[in-house]
């Protein structure tokens, strides 16, 4: 699993607040559509999710409009991001866009790829 998050604690308040968080049968039939979306994109290949997508698949797939192309830009430069690290932040993002059922990687999508793995690499 390409994505880990570091978990801080809950506050009492935030524990006890009565607003309602997203149930998990929502969160199940998101995953579930985003797996559908990943089955139907490598239909004809021998990948069944992103994780395991070629640098050629991830040109193809993972393709990045001009706000998010000047955001990884400058990740790359400033966080000095490996090729492996740039290519596993780009199978991150798509996975997030697929959560959203989005067809195309936003800004918001690398963004939160790039919180991701800033505290593990």
């Amino acid at each position: 699993i390409d994505l880990q998050i570091e978990v801080q604690r809950v506050k009492y308040r935030e524990l006890n607040d009565e607003t309602l968080a997203e149930s998990s049968k929502s969160i199940r039939t998101r995953v579930e559509s985003a797996r559908q979306i990943q089955t139907e994109r490598f239909s004809k290949a021998k990948n069944l999710v992103n994780a395991e997508m070629s640098s050629q698949q991830v040109k193809e797939f993972c393709k990045l409009d001009e706000a998010s192309e000047k955001l990884i830009k400058q990740a790359v430069e400033q966080m000095h991001l490996s090729a492996r690290a740039y290519y596993r932040l780009l199978k991150v993002s798509r996975t997030i866009a697929d959560l959203e059922n989005s067809p195309a990687i936003l800004v918001n999508h690398l963004a939160e790829a790039l919180q991701y793995r800033q505290r593990f690499e």
